[in-house]
């Protein structure tokens, strides 16, 4: 199942990068940056479950353009029962307005066999604002507005032979607004933390998650990273609980940098 999910996440990604290309010039390029991680976890709220992650997060250079690649999987079973299945793909676009303001456009989609959606999809775009940006320190804020579908699942009553629909399955539709964080700090050489914070918000409901990740270098290219990320929706489906916690052991191998 992992083998076969992880297929589906590589041709995504191709999938991206040839939608982008035709928007940014090809003659100022840098190399791709960025890293691929493999993770164990442990999840409370919807699910109590223990899983594996895979993600990866690359970006490449093309002059004042900057194209960022976004995909993630967790799959996790308890007794031998599937209990998590959650595939993340995400893409933005950013243009250098001077050395601290740029805009951008993103796009992202999310399937979550238990959390009650089908799928999440977003897209939209605004600005940015390199608050911090040293060896030291970075901080980066983006935000602006977007359009939202949730597709969201029917609601069954399983004590009835046949199943009996509570509520059908609806796609919801609406104006949004993204608001983000991206937060760093370089202890030394080695040693960094970051918080990455991000809000979605829509007449529907609002998505908040918040990742915190210390994160220290092994080698040249690998490093290992703890994390803890906690998910919340202010409107969920009902019969699901509105915050979902994830705390993460994850060896990182990062490349171009």
């Amino acid at each position: 199942m992992i083998f076969s999910q992880t297929l589906k996440i590589s041709s995504a990604i191709a999938a991206l990068s040839l939608i982008a290309a035709p928007a940014i010039a090809q003659d100022e390029t840098t190399g791709w940056t960025g890293e691929g991680s493999l993770s164990a976890g442990v999840t409370t709220g919807n699910t109590e479950t223990t899983d594996l992650g895979l993600g990866v997060d690359i970006g490449r250079d093309f002059g004042v353009w900057k194209l960022g690649l976004q995909a993630a999987a967790d799959f996790g079973e308890t007794a031998g029962v599937e209990t998590k299945n959650r595939i993340y793909l995400g893409t933005n676009l950013d243009r250098q307005i001077n050395d601290k303001l740029f805009g951008f456009g993103a796009l992202s989609y999310e399937k979550d066999e238990f959390s009650g959606f089908e799928s999440r999809t977003f897209i939209g775009g605004g600005l940015g604002y390199e608050i911090f940006n040293s060896d030291k320190l970075g901080w980066t804020v983006r935000g602006g507005p977007g359009f939202k579908i949730d597709e969201v699942n029917a609601v069954l009553d399983n004590t009835t032979i046949p199943a009996t629909i509570i509520t059908p399955a609806t796609t919801e539709e609406s104006l949004a607004g993204l608001g983000e964080s991206n937060w760093r700090y370089a202890f030394n050489d080695n040693v960094g933390l970051t918080n990455d914070t991000k809000v979605l918000w829509a007449d529907t409901s609002t998505q908040i998650s918040n990742i915190t990740a210390l994160t220290a270098t092994l080698t040249d290219t690998l490093s290992a990273r703890i994390s803890f990320e906690a998910r919340h929706d202010t409107n969920p489906p009902l019969g699901f609980e509105d915050t979902d916690t994830i705390s993460r052991v994850s060896l990182v191998y990062g490349f171009g940098k």
